[in-house]
């Protein structure tokens, strides 16, 4: 799942993405307001953190902006102003949480994995196809009960597919996913990543190329039919 930080204060905006690349998610940095209404309008997110007082634009007015240009994108908005009448401004303003500097990293994960999950139609964090089931707060996933081993990019690619079940995802699209906007990705960078999780419910007894299969010219999607149906080959 890929987030966009919006936070001008630059060592606290390296350690929120450094905190949320450590759990998974692709992270993209903005330290101002008009560059990040420009991301943020140009590419679909799956969350973004933003910080109330911006240089250029202020948090507010690009909420606001992106509200009314039509993006539903989830928002957490950060600021120091935690009277209640700043908070409501916030809410009311478009923003979907709040959360108050100082905060512990924990907590703003918490509330990051909530907004993604909801934004995507998932009331909790356990996903369940046949089988296959993940926590996603956790990040674990596993067949049958048993624990999959699988990398943080792993786990991130399993859970797209997861939380969309039945939809194809091109290879452009599952690496906007999975990689910020400055990675600089092999051409089958994809395809070996889909190799690797396939092996890895191969080996805990699902079929991983009939779980994952492939669309030839389109993509890859997961099939819930055949999760549910493990062992059978």
């Amino acid at each position: 799942m890929r987030i966009l930080v919006v936070e001008d204060a630059r060592a606290l905006a390296r350690s929120i993405a450094e905190g949320l690349s450590e759990e998974g998610y692709s992270v993209d940095l903005s330290h101002d307001g008009e560059e990040g209404l420009h991301l943020a309008t140009e590419i679909a997110y799956d969350g973004i953190v933003l910080d109330r007082m911006l240089p250029g634009l202020d948090g507010l007015t690009l909420l606001r902006r992106l509200r009314q240009g039509g993006r539903r994108t989830p928002v957490l908005l950060l600021t120091a102003l935690g009277e209640l009448h700043d908070r409501v401004a916030g809410l009311d303003g478009g923003a979907d949480d709040y959360l108050v500097k100082p905060f512990a990293f924990e907590e703003l994960v918490s509330r990051v994995r909530a907004l993604v999950r909801r934004g995507l139609g998932q009331a909790d964090n356990r996903v369940v196809l046949g089988s296959l089931e993940l926590d996603l707060g956790a990040r674990v996933a596993s067949v049958g009960g048993v624990v999959l081993d699988l990398t943080a990019r792993e786990f991130a690619l399993v859970e797209l597919f997861a939380l969309s079940p039945g939809k194809t995802f091109s290879r452009t699209a599952i690496a906007e996913k999975l990689y910020s906007e400055e990675a600089d990705l092999d051409s089958n960078v994809i395809d070996v990543f889909v190799g690797r999780v396939r092996r890895k419910l191969d080996a805990a007894g699902m079929p991983g190329s009939e779980v994952i299969c492939t669309r030839r010219g389109e993509g890859y999607r997961l099939d819930p039919a055949a999760a549910a149906a493990k062992g059978k080959r």
